[in-house]
């Protein structure tokens, strides 16, 4: 299949990017990631690897639609919960008694 990532056209096949990530150790993830055999790779990682660019050069949108369109599983890690804010008993008492609780 041909996709276009970061203005340059490449020629993807599945078995091709199989063989291309065969041996690569993934990264820590902290985004957007595509799950190729039985390894989960950071999209930037991945773009790399097929690309031989530079991560700055692409953007992981530009390889999240390349690796969907050959039908590999894309997953977006799902934003962290806002922190719990934490009461005094003052402020905790006030909420049980339906008060407006001060910041």
């Amino acid at each position: 299949m041909r996709c276009v990532i970061a203005r340059f056209p490449f020629d993807l096949t599945r078995s091709g990017v199989l063989e291309s990530m065969k041996g690569i150790k993934p990264e820590h993830l902290s985004g957007e990631s595509v799950i190729i055999g039985r390894r989960t790779y950071p999209v930037k990682q991945v773009g790399q690897v097929i690309t031989r660019q530079d991560r700055r050069d692409f953007s992981a949108g530009e390889v999240l639609r390349a690796m969907t369109q050959l039908g590999f599983t894309c997953r977006d890690l799902a934003p962290a919960s806002a922190p719990t804010r934490v009461l005094n008993p003052l402020q905790q008492a006030s909420a049980m008694l339906g008060a407006p609780v001060a910041a």
